[in-house]
């Protein structure tokens, strides 16, 4: 067994004491080394978490004589000569990232994600694992890990023991409600007021959608960690058996539009559960935590997960249509913004995820796994749902990777994926692949064409700018400086103006804080305008194009003339009246 020890002297430094100890076997091999985690799963780049460790000491358990130790690469530790000893590892870690992938440490609180602060034995990460915090008398633990003593958690690998974030605090809350006999808490770290009764109703209905979907569930206990923050924030991470969620501000946890928030991210991480903790891809089996785990099918792990996360809400009557429909024109709003989508597939995506697939990156270069992963997840269900008459569905096409995969540990490649897609629609499938996973073909039409049979369509609106409707681009004010933010390619503002233009006056007539009313008085939409580029002062004609719109705003409503069979088939669809 590995010992991990974790104690704090200040909590004023943010620094956490982490001591590792185990034992070397006499015929073991001359070197031992250690490894830090460079990724966590649940964000796909590498994270550099040794940039948090100070003060590396290797000890000899018995003697406390020091022993030298050599760093190998900016995460990799290398031990020599160790052979029959045991040994302790001390080093510090500062926990000072409060969001639902870090750790934080203040006097109220230790918060820990253990991928981040505990190091590995390469080979040795099989082996059984023993956590002990040194806590004040008064503070409780949540975690998702069992307890075999006062502050001791047991992990049977180090998988487990990195993948079971913890809270301990004096002020945790806490509840917990039961579905087919399972445990799920729901913790609450955070000067908030939470009306449990609701919580509790809406948590077990959405529960059960997802337990009825699947036929049973991954583990025996499940934890819902939330740290529930003093300001705005919204996040989640999904674990084996939990999740953390931050999110703020507190006080209006309860209220409609952050209560919504709440719902949305804990019904999408408890999806996790099943798939990508449980149905993994093959790439990820086992976790390669010094690397990247380049996979090809992100978008079934997060964009299905997107889907499933708002639309079981409404599936299971938490949320009514109208409040799903607001979620899903958002995941539209936000895929339709970006113009990366006509220029990298979903499935090159997922890989790139591992590029700058979390950072805005250089102009309309990648597509959203998450946003444009949901609406051909949409797609693909509605299809399914058409070529059998609701006899068969997207559920169908989850419940067989969990079956198949999830339940035995094996991981699951593309193939096999395309396979149960093309098993469930009981036809050829490779059409919507080769157009919406590898390719990048436009998702209104066949969009549009699904929900119709659902008695819905897609609606197509104008913005209300005239910089962007007209000509293709965004300004920001700073400083009562209007600066050119976004520009769409092949727009009219593409060929005059560049992001950071400082734009100074249309017509003659200086910009303040009126840019929208001076691009709509000419009928022609042509126009002069006076801009500031690299400090010098340039004048640029403006001519928008007949027809040509842009950034347009594309809803999903019902249809006023739905006939009785879509009515009866959104009721199907989403079990609840048309």
């Amino acid at each position: 067994m590995i010992h991990y020890h974790v104690s704090f002297e200040n909590p004023l430094t943010f620094y956490v004491q982490v001591q590792m100890t185990f034992e070397v076997p006499a015929d073991a091999a001359e070197t031992v080394e250690l490894q830090l985690p460079a990724w966590r799963p649940g964000r796909y780049e590498l994270q550099n978490f040794a940039q948090k460790i100070q003060r590396v000491a290797v000890l000899d358990a018995n003697t406390q004589a020091i022993l030298p130790y050599r760093k190998l690469t900016k995460d990799r530790w290398e031990i020599r000569d160790v052979a029959g000893r045991t040994l302790q590892v001390r080093y510090n870690f500062y926990a000072h990232q409060m969001d639902a992938g870090g750790s934080w440490l203040d006097e109220s609180q230790l918060y820990l994600n253990g991928v981040q602060c505990f190091m590995y034995i390469d080979g040795r990460q099989n082996e059984t694992c023993q956590l002990r915090l040194d806590l004040p008398e008064n503070w409780q633990i949540a975690c998702g890990l069992p307890q075999s003593g006062p502050n001791t958690l047991q992990a049977n690998s180090f998988d487990q023991l990195a993948d079971s974030p913890l809270i301990a605090s004096p002020t945790l809350q806490q509840r917990t409600y039961q579905v087919l006999g399972l445990p799920f808490t729901v913790w609450m770290q955070g000067e908030c007021a939470p009306d449990w009764e609701q919580i509790l109703r809406d948590f077990t209905a959405f529960t059960e959608e997802q337990m009825a979907l699947f036929g049973g569930f991954p583990v025996s206990d499940y934890h819902y960690l939330n740290q529930i923050l003093p300001y705005k924030h919204y996040h989640g991470v999904e674990h084996t058996n939990s999740t953390v969620i931050t999110l703020g501000p507190a006080e209006l946890l309860m209220t409609e539009g952050l209560y919504k928030e709440f719902l949305g991210v804990s019904c999408h991480e408890l999806f996790h559960t099943w798939n990508i903790k449980s149905i993994r891809p093959a790439e990820m089996q086992p976790y390669d935590y010094a690397r990247e785990n380049y996979f090809r099918t992100c978008y079934i792990a997060e964009g299905i997960t997107t889907y499933y996360g708002e639309y079981l809400l409404a599936r299971s009557g938490v949320r009514s249509v109208e409040q799903y429909f607001q979620e899903l024109n958002t995941v539209l709003r936000k895929h339709y913004d970006d113009y990366g989508r006509f220029n990298l597939s979903l499935a090159d995506a997922s890989v790139d995820l591992w590029l700058d697939g979390y950072k805005p990156g250089v102009p309309d270069r990648k597509v959203s796994v998450y946003h444009k992963g949901a609406l051909v997840a949409l797609l693909l269900d509605l299809t399914l749902r058409h070529l059998t008459g609701h006899q068969r569905s997207l559920d169908d096409v989850m419940r067989r990777l969990y079956e198949e995969f999830g339940l035995k540990g094996i991981g699951y490649t593309e193939e096999d994926y395309i396979r149960l897609v093309t098993e469930t629609a009981g036809r050829d499938m490779r059409a919507y692949f080769d157009k919406f996973v590898y390719g990048t073909a436009p998702l209104e039409e066949p969009l549009d064409k699904a929900l119709s049979w659902v008695g819905c369509t897609l609606r197509v609106e104008e913005t209300g700018s005239a910089s962007e409707s007209y000509f293709g681009f965004r300004t920001v004010v700073k400083n009562e400086r209007t600066e050119v933010t976004d520009i769409l390619p092949n727009s009219p503002a593409a060929v005059a103006l560049t992001v950071d233009d400082e734009i100074v006056a249309v017509n003659g007539r200086r910009v303040d804080m009126n840019l929208q009313s001076l691009l709509s008085t000419n009928s022609d939409l042509r126009y002069e305008v006076s801009v500031f580029r690299q400090n010098r002062l340039l004048t640029v004609v403006l001519e928008a194009q007949p027809g040509q719109r842009f950034w347009q705003k594309l809803t999903v409503e019902k249809l006023p003339s739905a006939t009785a069979a879509q009515q009866a088939s959104f009721r199907q669809w989403i079990k609840q009246d048309f």
